[in-house]
């Protein structure tokens, strides 16, 4: 994603980020905000081997926490930048965050988006007062058009990240995140363009020295670990974690990243998922693909947070319900709490009654069957059974198995 801003455009406040200017932010942005709790979730600390406190930004009004760098930002306009309006480019939280902002502060707000964002993503934005305007097959030609928008009409561009107004609200949480657990000996925060990870990590240096902090990136978008490895940046493709798939992080960020010292992790997209599920059954709690990053960098690198006081951020809860049941089911099948089984069977009655009765007796709970007699089967006397079986764990499967194959079905799984 290209955001650099042109010769000319309104540019980032580049000033230094720290202690001072996030408490400001906080008494700024009080009220205009939601102050989350910090809390502790055993279900997810058993499962990880430290002690894991979630900070909930996904209770925010616009379900994440990009709220706080915009209503900070939005507080720091001058008169004249008010009367005239801001634009921003976004297809996903940032977008609806300045709307609300900027719609609270009775300022017109006009927000890019690319072509391809979903209808549901739009109608959120404009229902927060927004002009959006649809333009570009990607986020970069969105960002382009922004920028001239903003030369045109002497708009002020709200960058989602590599702006010191945005880093010193998004740094913010880690004020709350100590007040309610004092004791964390770690933070971890997911990155895309640094913003959060640069404010927050700034804030919690000066408060707590001592605490180790994190930044976590998915696998298929690593740019913020390969700037500050002084490595090209290498990204692409498809990602759970659209919120921070980025390309180009913010310079701004990458700056004090840089300055701090802080190291960033590197998580499969299945670490993710099993985040997103253990997030939703454990602590009963949504997020989205960006925002369980941090529990996956917590699960994925246990040698970094064992018997630790862990903190990190639900950063967003945006999840499309088909992509949070489809991230559920698929966990039950790697948990081996869903068997998929095939087996040929005998085509002559009494066959299905008998596997039935098997499973049953058990205890599985078939919630799915495909009966192939015509196609699939390898002889017309056969046919080609599939079961979707619903079991407690991994041994109950295992007997199922043995059941059915005890009554000689060769059973294959899958």
């Amino acid at each position: 994603m290209q955001l650099r801003t042109p010769v000319g455009a309104q540019a980032a406040p580049a000033a230094p980020v720290g202690l001072t200017e996030v408490r400001a932010a906080a008494a700024r942005i009080q009220g205009s905000i939601l102050r989350t709790p910090t809390v502790p979730s055993d279900a997810v600390s058993r499962v990880a081997g430290a002690q894991v406190f979630l900070k909930l930004d996904n209770l925010q009004a616009t379900g994440a926490f990009k709220e706080r760098g915009a209503a900070n930002r939005i507080a720091l306009l001058t008169a004249r930048e008010k009367a005239a309006g801001v634009i921003a480019m976004s297809a996903g939280n940032h977008a609806q965050a300045v709307a609300r902002h900027a719609s609270l502060a009775g300022i017109a707000a006009t927000i890019v988006m690319p072509r391809f964002t979903p209808a549901t993503k739009v109608v959120r934005t404009e229902g927060w007062g927004a002009r959006v305007v649809l333009h570009g097959e990607t986020l970069a030609e969105a960002a382009a058009h922004a920028h001239e928008l903003a030369l045109a009409h002497g708009l002020t561009f709200i960058h989602p990240y590599d702006d010191s107004g945005v880093i010193a609200g998004q740094g913010t949480m880690v004020l709350e995140m100590l007040e309610d657990a004092p004791g964390l000996e770690a933070l971890v925060f997911p990155v895309g363009g640094g913003g959060m990870l640069a404010g927050c990590a700034a804030t919690a240096r000066a408060l707590r020295p001592g605490v180790a902090v994190f930044g976590v990136e998915v696998e298929g978008y690593p740019a913020m670990a390969q700037r500050l490895a002084g490595q090209p940046v290498a990204v692409g493709g498809p990602t759970i974690a659209e919120g921070i798939a980025v390309r180009d992080v913010g310079e701004v960020p990458l700056a004090m990243l840089q300055r701090l010292g802080i190291e960033v992790l590197v998580v499969p997209e299945r670490a993710v998922e099993q985040a997103i599920a253990l997030l939703a059954e454990g602590a009963k709690v949504v997020a989205e693909g960006a925002g369980a990053a941090g529990l996956a960098a917590i699960l994925a690198f246990p040698e970094h947070f064992a018997g630790k006081a862990v903190g990190t951020v639900v950063c967003g809860g945006n999840i499309d319900a088909r992509i949070l049941a489809n991230v559920l089911l698929r966990n039950l099948l790697r948990d081996g709490r869903i068997l998929r089984l095939h087996l040929d069977i005998p085509d002559r009655p009494g066959v299905l009654a008998d596997i039935a009765t098997r499973v049953a007796a058990a205890g599985g709970n078939v919630i799915e069957v495909s009966h192939q007699r015509l196609f699939a089967a390898p002889s017309v006397q056969s046919a080609e059974l599939e079961l979707m079986i619903e079991v407690r764990d991994i041994a109950q499967g295992n007997a199922i198995v043995a059941a059915l194959e005890a009554g000689d079905y060769v059973v294959r799984r899958g």
